[in-house]
């Protein structure tokens, strides 16, 4: 943190910015705040997910034990401290003010899409031959293979679809800490013919996956984390044009509405997803549908245009208060 102040500092001698934006985790925030009271320039600080919470997921450590405490006490003070508080989501909001900090001084800045980037394509061809696609019902996630992602729970799911749907194949696209776990499932559950986990692919040749998916699943078992944060994944997907499965956690409420804009589903619930998939599989006009409202709602509110648009506002409050 010294050596970053001693950076901004630099910058601002440079710059003569009228702002300091300083993203979380809270080593950013301490510098910018420090710096800002100093030389009397305005902090913004902006929070995509409390770093507590990532922490627990991982197991760096417990939602008991003092340095959670000690790391959400710290971030409290920042937020109370900095002129203007911008949040990813209504439950990173919610959390906040119960915590006790104004809601006059937090804005939502949603996750947005690069329209260009994420659009309906063709499949691509190498990997539909590669991995023998062609004629196939391909179920789908593209993305980190966290445990809260509940890849787990997607692989028994599809293992009870499986052999009443015989074209069903499961396509898992990524990597991280449980890769090895899923493929060892994979592996017990006999199904090595029909999941298919490629690892990472390169960013350029994402839409011509997506293309290759006919329904996306999003799976998350319910904890702080994913109660609170959205994620960005689904909104990838209705910009692909492509339908979706998701638990019902928080996070994915607030972006998706039931047989609207996707299919909500009990979280950490293996029977009611395998339902879900077989439904939606089989009823081709409701994944129509899907399709349909979820590209129209996610062009309409979660473009990069409409969601970095509000920074006008959020820079014009932290002003106010020179």
């Amino acid at each position: 943190m010294m050596a970053l102040s001693r950076r901004i500092q630099e910058i601002i001698e440079l710059e003569k910015p009228d702002i300091l934006h300083a993203h979380s985790p809270i080593l950013n925030a301490i510098p910018a705040l420090r710096l800002g009271r100093k030389l009397r320039i305005p902090v913004v600080y902006e929070i995509r997910a409390f770093w507590e919470d990532a922490a627990v997921d991982h197991g760096t450590y417990s939602e008991d034990s003092w340095k959670f405490k000690l790391v959400r006490l710290i971030e409290t003070w920042i937020c109370r401290k900095a002129d203007h508080v911008g949040v990813l989501c209504c439950g990173l909001k919610e959390d906040l003010i119960k915590r006790g900090i104004s809601p006059k001084k937090i804005t939502v800045v949603y996750n947005g899409v690069d329209v260009e980037d994420f659009n309906a394509c063709e499949p691509d061809a190498e990997y539909l031959k590669a991995w023998d696609l062609n004629g196939k019902k391909v179920i789908g996630f593209i993305g980190s293979f966290y445990r809260y992602e509940g890849l787990d729970l997607l692989i028994n799911a599809f293992s009870q679809i499986s052999t009443t749907m015989p074209d069903a194949m499961l396509l898992l696209v990524g990597g991280g800490e449980v890769e090895r776990e899923l493929k060892d499932q994979v592996q017990r559950l006999n199904l090595t013919d029909k999941v298919i986990i490629p690892g990472r692919i390169s960013h350029d040749r994402i839409p011509g996956v997506y293309a290759l998916i006919d329904l996306m699943v999003y799976p998350r078992y319910s904890m702080r984390l994913t109660e609170l944060v959205t994620p960005l994944k689904p909104l990838e997907a209705m910009a692909m044009g492509k339908a979706l499965i998701a638990s019902d956690v928080g996070g994915h409420k607030e972006l998706i509405k039931h047989e609207q804009t996707g299919f909500l589903f009990p979280a950490g619930n293996v029977s009611a997803l395998a339902e879900s998939l077989e439904c939606l599989l089989k009823d081709g006009t409701l994944r129509k549908k899907l399709e349909t409202q979820g590209l129209e709602w996610v062009k309409a509110n979660h473009t990069w245009d409409k969601t970095t648009s509000v920074y006008t506002e959020i820079y014009a409050k932290a002003l106010e208060k020179c």
